[in-house]
């Protein structure tokens, strides 16, 4: 049975592990803080492949960043990573094939093959947590764009400049649908601007009726958001992953979505492949392109 040893670079933990063809960890799940230098990146990576390349077959790295078609080179990065993040030459790391995809994307294909998406030709993967990431399947693969920065969910909710996004540009989904979204619409909506997403939830679960329609709001805002990608793909699904998608009332909104979608009737389901999904998408992708290379 063919293994990758895989990795999660994200801006503040870097995570690694062995991952099988069918998607199982068959290895110690290790963690390091994010250093501040690529090169300190690339030293708890490359101490990693050295200890473990011969155990395995290839190397899948999950990464914050849109990735190249060719899956070699970050070709933009984030700002809570080193500043030439995308000078990593991650070919260099082994002797074994490396493959290296967006982190998004690898979470969207860990749930395409083991989890809630599984069977589904086509899904939209929503990642909600400080920010919004997605990743889109279509036919059974990932849509990567022209260049591979396809999936950035920063199209406009509204065109009046409500409300700034992290990206510099205004209203955009991510501003709304995230963890840091759900805080600016408690601010607005309560006059707080100390009132954090903790209150929030705290509040829902005391039966707060302005914390209730805050919440309200933020998953009104999501369902807004999917309408649009369910009318652009017409996918199986919309499956939701993060820290923040377990407050969104799933039932509800595949309701709300698809009493106004024009295409037709889509699932929104919670992801289940685990917290480890993008370790296990990478994997996965890793020794399918590994097999697909050896006909």
């Amino acid at each position: 049975m063919k293994k990758a040893l895989t990795f999660d670079i994200g801006g503040t933990k870097i995570y690694h592990t062995i991952v099988d063809e069918n998607g199982q960890i068959v290895g110690e799940v290790e963690k390091h803080s994010t250093p501040k230098t690529l090169e300190e990146i690339q030293e708890i990576v490359l101490s990693a492949v050295k200890k473990y390349e011969n155990n395995v077959d290839t190397i899948g790295i999950s990464t914050a960043g849109a990735v190249n078609n060719e899956n070699t080179r970050v070709i933009s990065s984030t700002g809570n990573l080193a500043k030439n993040y995308r000078e990593f030459d991650f070919a260099s790391l082994s002797k074994l094939p490396v493959f290296v995809e967006n982190d998004a994307n690898c979470a969207a294909w860990a749930e395409h093959e083991v989890g809630a998406s599984k069977g589904c030709a086509y899904s939209v993967m929503l990642t909600l947590g400080t920010g919004v990431g997605g990743g889109i399947i279509i036919d059974n693969k990932l849509l990567k764009g022209k260049s591979g920065a396809a999936g950035e969910m920063h199209f406009k909710m509204y065109p009046d400049k409500r409300r700034k996004c992290t990206c510099g540009s205004y209203d955009c989904f991510e501003a709304y649908a995230s963890g840091t979204g759900l805080k600016k619409t408690a601010e607005e909506m309560s006059g707080n601007e100390d009132i954090t997403t903790y209150d929030v939830v705290e509040g829902v679960d005391k039966g707060n009726p302005l914390m209730k329609e805050i919440l309200s709001t933020w998953q009104n805002h999501i369902k807004i958001g999917i309408v649009g990608l369910a009318n652009l793909f017409d996918p199986d699904c919309v499956v939701l992953s993060g820290s923040m998608a377990q407050f969104v009332d799933t039932e509800l909104v595949e309701k709300e979505v698809n009493s106004e979608i024009v295409t037709t009737p889509i699932k929104v389901k919670l992801a289940t492949a685990g917290n480890y999904s993008g370790m296990i998408g990478a994997g996965l992708l890793a020794i399918k392109a590994l097999e697909d290379s050896n006909g």
